[in-house]
């Protein structure tokens, strides 16, 4: 599991251009869309469904990349190649760290 994640607004403005309303905007996206994601993605693994747990897998990989969040992006890269393999039993605690990931972060920007 990834270190404690911690927000480098610095760096993700000097990406994004100094554009804060841009910023603002991805974050308020994110916080609107976490329970989804964490919904999504374990539906997917629920349901068996290897296909759809790699498109959770994926598309949570790239929001926590947007946010500098490199271990919970390589994190979730490991469940999307695992899904892309079909081989997705025992990924029960990677999906519940990825979920606890997405909520881990979410409370960071709210804070920041």
């Amino acid at each position: 599991m990834a270190e404690a994640f911690v927000l480098d607004r610095g760096s993700i403005l000097e990406r994004l251009g100094g554009d804060e309303e841009i910023y603002a905007m991805m974050v308020d996206m994110y916080l609107q869309d976490v329970e989804n994601n964490c919904t999504a993605i374990a539906a997917a693994f629920t349901q068996g469904d290897a296909a759809a747990l790699r498109r959770e897998a994926h598309t949570i990989k790239g929001l926590l990349a947007t946010f500098s969040d490199d271990g919970g992006a390589v994190d979730a890269a490991a469940v999307e190649h695992q899904a892309r393999l079909g081989e997705i039993d025992g990924l029960g605690d990677a999906v519940g760290g990825l979920q606890q990931r997405l909520r881990e972060v979410a409370a960071v920007l709210k804070a920041g």
